[in-house]
């Protein structure tokens, strides 16, 4: 885990596990562009959602709430059809190490 990142996960309860991803070898098998990239993967571990966490964005007062996230893992959990459409994740880029950065980042 990265430096801090255990005491954050032990401070906010965390029951899952978490990943620090030195290598970025994860981010680029994801294809991976922003932070936080948000994927959902169904009971079969097949990709259902890759989008925002919600419609908040600096400046625009919509309040950070975890609607689009909250509806594809609530679908994903009910065997259901995930919600339409999936906006991209809006946050920082990935700050790629010399020589990670994939092609889809420098086109």
């Amino acid at each position: 885990a990265a430096p801090g990142m255990i005491e954050f996960a032990a401070e906010l309860g965390f029951t899952f596990p978490s990943l620090y991803d030195v290598s970025q070898q994860v981010a680029l098998a994801y294809r991976a562009a922003c932070t936080p990239d948000l994927y959902v993967f169904d009971s079969e571990r097949k990709l259902v959602y890759r989008g925002q966490l919600d419609g908040s964005r600096p400046g625009n007062d919509v309040p950070v709430d975890g609607r689009d996230l909250r509806a594809a893992l609530d679908a994903a959990l009910d065997g259901a059809a995930v919600p339409e459409p999936q906006l991209p994740s809006a946050g920082c880029n990935i700050k790629w190490k010399a020589g990670n950065e994939p092609a889809y980042f420098l086109a």
